[in-house]
């Protein structure tokens, strides 16, 4: 009898203490959950609106630690690789959505509805890419300019702050073209997507070629492919101290339409500077070979089209609603 009370009283505190262990994991793992902003189904953080945290499902956290102090710290999260230095900036806004593949100097990133192509070594973009679909959406615009905490430090610019001397933050894949997503549409204002462009340019030529894609898109759907011609010309690089970037010379970009023989091309380089107003978009159509020539790259467009150059630029349609 005596040795089956002590078996029994055994099992009994080997279940206390299973229970208790239990239920100080669980005491820990509530306490840790609790100290984390924007933890489970919040998501994970989106960006700091000033000591606040703003959560992935656009929710604030009721955490009383300070956004800033806590992204420019330790718990700062990155999909960069970890051989990499990422950011420290409070200019960063934490993203999950930046897929990287990485080839030499030149990050792939693939954003919610677009591609870029990043020169590590320039700091800057080099080419991207999206398809322009029948417009849809109606998302704001997002209101700030940030780097990327998915890409490492060395490889983008140092300051997502505006550059002034005439030169617009500008955007190589524009904000109204995907804004059918609000995730897209915040996207392109990642500094990746961002480079200097002169004001006249940015707000004339540049534009027009954005407002052409704008309208074509509801009659097809596009695919449009750009990219920059960083040249040489020191005498207009202001930008290498404040934010770390040359200051391209010109940009390209083929829009493609139509699909087997009805596929068509219209491509053009503008130059970076006042000059380049909407007025002055004919005088810079080329051909998509010219394209081809100047930059090395392979734009997936029919051989019969890349020899063609319209006289002129497609027209907006009347009644285009260009918003």
């Amino acid at each position: 009898m005596d040795l089956k009370f002590y078996h029994y009283k055994f099992k009994n505190m080997k279940k206390i203490i299973l229970l208790s262990l239990l239920t100080l994991l669980t005491l820990s793992f509530s306490s840790w959950s609790a100290n984390v902003p924007c933890s489970g189904k919040k998501g994970g953080i989106s960006h700091c609106e000033g000591s606040r945290f703003i959560c992935n499902d656009g929710s604030s956290s009721k955490s009383k630690k300070d956004c800033s102090s806590y992204i420019n710290g330790d718990k700062k999260q990155s999909k960069a690789d970890s051989s990499s230095s990422v950011i420290s900036n409070p200019e960063t806004v934490a993203q999950a959505n930046t897929e990287i593949t990485q080839s030499g100097d030149v990050l792939k990133l693939d954003y919610p509805g677009f591609t870029v192509w990043l020169d590590c070594s320039r700091r800057g973009a080099v080419k991207f890419r999206y398809n322009a679909q029948r417009d849809s959406g109606n998302e704001k615009r997002y209101d700030k300019f940030f780097l990327d905490s998915n890409v490492p430090a060395e490889c983008q610019q140092t300051t997502a702050k505006a550059y002034g001397s005439e030169y617009d933050r500008g955007h190589l894949v524009p904000a109204n073209h995907l804004d059918a997503s609000a995730e897209a549409i915040k996207a392109t204002n990642n500094i990746t997507n961002i480079l200097p462009q002169a004001k006249n340019m940015n707000r004339g030529a540049w534009l027009l070629t954005e407002e052409i894609v704008e309208c074509y898109r509801d009659i097809d759907e596009l695919l449009v492919v750009g990219g920059v011609i960083w040249g040489n010309n020191p005498a207009d690089d202001y930008f290498v101290q404040s934010h770390g970037v040359q200051t391209p010379d010109a940009y390209w970009k083929v829009i493609i339409r139509g699909v087997g023989q009805d596929e068509r091309a219209i491509a053009w380089i503008v130059p970076n500077s006042q000059e380049a107003t909407r007025k002055r978009l004919d005088d810079y159509l080329v051909t998509v070979d010219e394209i081809e020539k100047i930059t090395g790259e392979k734009i997936p467009v029919a051989d019969y089209a890349k020899q063609d150059k319209p006289s002129a630029s497609w027209l907006i349609p009347r009644g285009c609603n260009k918003g």
